[in-house]
């Protein structure tokens, strides 16, 4: 059986929050949006069919439990939920918060502009908030 090892891209991109039943919960370093990302802590798992029936829904309960958590959270207007794996092979959920007046609003939130690192207590409160509202 192979361990589970967080990519390294996702490590260097997300900052840790914590972790739920099945997944490690991260911020997307990038102030810009309010924007999570599940990472199931699986090993050697890109798709979400390649998950156990059982892992299946626990990633949708998780997912949905962020998701609700995170509009709660920022009061957001929209919800976007997505799980490319395009470059990031490792299946992770991108859970995002977004509202009219966000930068790209209504585009997408990937390949626009330069990411705006968080800054670390701005980062911890926003964190706490997100935890407080699972």
């Amino acid at each position: 059986m192979t361990t589970f090892t967080l990519d390294e891209r996702l490590q260097r991109d997300g900052l840790p929050i914590g972790t739920l039943g099945l997944c490690q919960l991260r911020l997307m370093n990038d102030r810009r949006w309010p924007w999570l990302i599940l990472i199931p802590q699986r090993a050697d798992v890109s798709e979400v069919f390649e998950l156990t029936p059982l892992d299946q829904t626990m990633l949708t309960f998780e997912t949905n439990l962020v998701a609700a958590g995170l509009k709660k959270a920022t009061g957001a207007a929209k919800i976007n939920i997505g799980a490319l794996g395009n470059i990031v092979r490792q299946l992770h959920v991108h859970i995002v918060a977004r509202r009219e007046g966000d930068p790209n609003w209504p585009g997408p939130v990937w390949g626009f502009g330069r990411a705006e690192p968080w800054p670390e207590e701005d980062h911890r409160a926003f964190a706490a908030s997100i935890m407080e509202n699972l």
